[in-house]
């Protein structure tokens, strides 16, 4: 219990940050259909497991579980267990905490109920991963040499700018709205600078089936308890008909 508090804690301490962003660009709907779809849900949890368990662990998720989206013991053998020696472990990494937090500045969040900790204002928490995952650009001002327009003077760095390429923000000056006497700068988007091993809507798409993968992780029962769901509200409907119908028949002899 007190491992998944602190969990539920460190999700919302990380999220402050990210939330308090919201006033800048807006999030892009992230594709829902990816969520039926175990082909990107495979291929994010590939993405995942080559990107992001180098340094976030998913401590409440076991490797094992990954056979709900169809792969085998054998395939997450071969391909995904690079972190323990067994598929019943959990998805941990061997980052030492003082280290982490030396580098980065803090230590990197666990990502198990990540996208369900991220939903705010202006979307669902799948909107606003798949938005800031392709929201970076060079930034030499900063310590990693990169930035974030979703999570301004982010700690974490661009770890997937091998697929993406190197992008530099474009804006334009125009007066405030509000204010005639001042000036603001709003984005109207990226300058290619070198390019990545992905097409723009390549990546994209292998963003959308990570998040897809982080969606999943936060709730792998989610299809199953939706169609429960239906199910139950089903049997109470049928259910209110015949108590409906076996309270008229047991009162109208006493009335």
């Amino acid at each position: 219990m007190k491992k998944i508090f602190a969990l539920i804690v460190a999700a919302f301490a990380f999220a402050g940050p990210a939330l308090a962003a919201e006033g800048g660009i807006a999030w892009d709907k992230f594709p829902e259909a990816k969520l039926s779809d175990q082909a990107a849900l495979q291929n994010g949890a590939r993405l995942f497991v080559n990107h992001c368990l180098n340094c976030h662990a998913a401590e409440y998720m076991r490797y094992n579980r990954l056979r709900d989206i169809g792969l085998t013991e054998a395939q997450i053998k071969q391909n995904l267990l690079f972190a323990t020696d067994k598929v019943g472990e959990t998805m941990k990494v061997a980052l030492d905490p003082k280290e982490a937090k030396a580098w980065f500045g803090g230590v990197p969040p666990d990502l198990t109920v990540i996208a369900r900790s991220r939903a705010g204002a202006n979307g669902s928490g799948a909107d606003y991963l798949y938005t800031y995952l392709r929201s970076y650009y060079r930034d030499d001002s900063k310590a990693t040499g990169w930035n974030n327009l979703v999570f301004p003077s982010v700690g974490m760095p661009h770890v997937l700018w091998e697929l993406q390429g190197q992008r530099a923000p474009k804006f334009v000056e125009e007066l405030d709205a509000h204010d005639p006497s001042k000036k603001v700068h709003r984005f109207v988007g990226y300058e290619q600078l070198t390019p990545g091993t992905l097409t723009p809507r390549e990546y994209d798409n292998a963003v959308a089936d990570l998040v897809a993968y982080l969606q999943w992780m936060g709730e792998p029962v989610q299809k199953q308890r939706v169609r429960l769901g239906v199910w139950v509200l089903l049997f109470l409907a049928g259910f209110t008909v015949i108590a409906w119908r076996l309270n008229a028949a047991y009162w109208k002899d006493v009335k």
